[in-house]
């Protein structure tokens, strides 16, 4: 009988003690059940840097071909037609007139920045990426979101910039 009482006995505590205070493991994943009640007392800085969607930068032309371009004081409405024809087939699945989107709204572009770097950056968006530090801020603006490479001509990207100044 003494036998049977200190064999449950044992039992119990065996039980007990290993049912505890554990951290469960499983491969990959653990659970920690104890309560935390600190509360985190750093805070974010907040960050006063214009957005590179909103930064005026006219000064640079961007890395590409275009190293240089004059746009004359009025606008060539035939040209600019044509340039929105394209805008509409190859660019409006992520750029919205009225909006931000997938990609930065074109709107007031020119305002922002040099006619060259706009169209360095449309006819070779993953050159201007990798060296254009206004494109890499861009980049990381919109989450990563890489512009693609329409392989469109001089003369498609020019019309896109008239279409770009009419907006």
């Amino acid at each position: 009988m003494k036998i049977s009482i200190t064999s449950l006995v044992m039992v119990l505590f065996i039980l007990l003690t290993s049912c505890g205070g554990k951290e469960e493991k499983k491969e990959g994943f653990s659970v920690d059940r104890s309560k935390k009640t600190e509360k985190p007392t750093k805070v974010a800085p907040v960050s006063n840097e214009v957005p590179a969607s909103k930064r005026v930068i006219l000064e640079n032309k961007g890395v590409g071909q275009i190293k240089s371009i004059t746009l004359d004081a009025e606008i060539d409405t035939k040209m600019a037609s044509e340039g929105e024809a394209i805008f509409k087939t190859n660019c409006s699945a992520c750029h919205k007139i009225e909006k931000r989107f997938i990609g930065p709204s074109p709107k007031g572009i020119l305002e922002r920045r040099s006619p060259e770097w706009i169209m360095n950056m449309i006819l070779d968006p993953k050159l201007m990426t990798e060296e254009d530090q206004c494109a890499k801020d861009l980049l990381i603006e919109f989450n990563g979101a890489a512009m693609a490479n329409q392989n469109l001509t001089v003369e498609q990207t020019r019309s896109i910039l008239e279409y770009f100044r009419t907006l």
